[in-house]
């Protein structure tokens, strides 16, 4: 197996309704992957299918090479796995360094705690606000500094649900090169994304989902350039 990530026909249903279908997908080590479908898709439920936080309903989830489907989500990060959510999941009342240092504690011996927590707000550009409580801090600041905290378990592979959401054209381009340096790297992305300017700037291949099952793979202009899905998801006509 060479993919990273696999999932072999991964379905889970909610009361008779499947959330998602029979998926197989692989994703290869250092690549950008982004998912993209309307809402209901099943692209957050296939997230959490991955990360550990529902059981499927049938279906194998593989992650370098073992068999991760039964695993508890904690092992599953302890192997090399980390999820930001849409919804930022930072301490409010907690100062922007604190909540890295949380995340940190969880790799990072204490003799390096300091070095890695300055490496760290560099790279978000959140050092002028280290002391600042992380609920002062702009939507756009949130979403970064929710992105340290997963990246700050040194995972071999970050998924990362809509994590533009709500941000300005500025702040979507920031997370973007973000993102870029990341892969850049070595770190494994999967991304799932409605703002199509931000997948061209960061995907080398998209996965198209409609209810809950794949539609389509391949690079972006491919995806675009196909009639039904111009339709379907993009409101071409």
């Amino acid at each position: 197996m060479s993919a990273l990530l696999e999932t072999r026909d991964l379905s889970k249903f909610f009361g008779g309704l499947y959330a998602t279908n029979g998926v197989s997908l692989a994703i290869e080590a250092g690549e950008v992957r982004c998912l993209i479908g309307p809402n209901g898709a099943g692209k957050s439920t296939l997230f959490k299918l991955i990360i550990g936080t529902y059981q499927p309903s049938g279906g194998q989830v593989f992650f370098d090479g073992h068999d991760i489907t039964p695993l508890e989500s904690h092992r599953r990060v302890n192997q090399g796995l980390s999820i930001k959510f849409q919804v930022p999941g930072i301490f409010l009342e907690l100062g922007v360094e604190q909540n890295l240092r949380i995340a940190l504690q969880r790799k990072v011996a204490p003799a390096r705690m300091n070095d890695e927590t300055e490496r760290l707000l560099a790279f978000l550009d959140l050092a002028p606000s280290r002391h600042l409580a992380a609920g002062n801090l702009s939507h756009g600041q949130q979403q970064w500094l929710e992105i340290g905290m997963a990246i700050a378990l040194q995972p071999k592979l970050l998924l990362l649900d809509e994590p533009t959401a709500g941000m300005s054209p500025e702040e979507t381009f920031k997370t973007g090169e973000l993102v870029k340096r990341l892969n850049a790297d070595g770190m494994t992305i999967v991304v799932i994304e409605h703002d199509m300017t931000f997948v061209r700037q960061i995907a080398r291949k998209v996965t198209v989902l409609h209810f809950g099952k794949v539609f389509l793979e391949g690079t972006l202009d491919q995806v675009v350039n196909n009639d039904d899905v111009a339709r379907i998801y993009l409101g071409k006509e």
